[in-house]
């Protein structure tokens, strides 16, 4: 009932978790939050909160092309940030990889994420 994803095509897990869950019965896939680390190198990138926005959905974006879905399957996101301040320019690039029917959304401002990221993205997928 539950598959594993792990893929190399984004950073691996730096803790006791999955890249993501999917569900098989429910067909739900649950990724874990995305920080902008780079997957050949395990670093945090670096770069404003637009270009860490954008590794951070390019992540995402491989974590659900290797469970079998797309940005397109996704049905709720949760963004965590450093800084609200911040937050057009996240939506920005946000609205670029969700340019059409975009999922469910909340935004938290938070005390600091892991490794310093500005950002951090997971999301919840349903197949068809």
């Amino acid at each position: 009932m539950r598959e594993i994803t792990k893929t190399s095509n984004a950073p691996s897990a730096i803790g006791p978790y999955s890249q993501a869950v999917k569900i098989t019965a429910g067909k739900m896939i649950f990724t874990a939050g995305q920080i902008p680390l780079d997957p050949a190198t395990g670093r945090l990138i670096e770069g404003d909160i637009s270009a860490q926005t954008r590794r951070v959905l390019e992540n995402v974006k491989a974590i659900l092309i290797a469970s079998g879905a797309t940005l397109e399957n996704v049905v709720k996101t949760t963004v965590f940030m450093a800084d609200l301040g911040e937050f057009a320019a996240m939506n920005e690039v946000y609205g670029e990889y969700f340019p059409t029917n975009p999922p469910a959304r909340s935004t938290v401002e938070v005390k600091a994420l892991p490794r310093g990221a500005r950002v951090e993205i997971e999301t919840i997928a349903v197949l068809e």
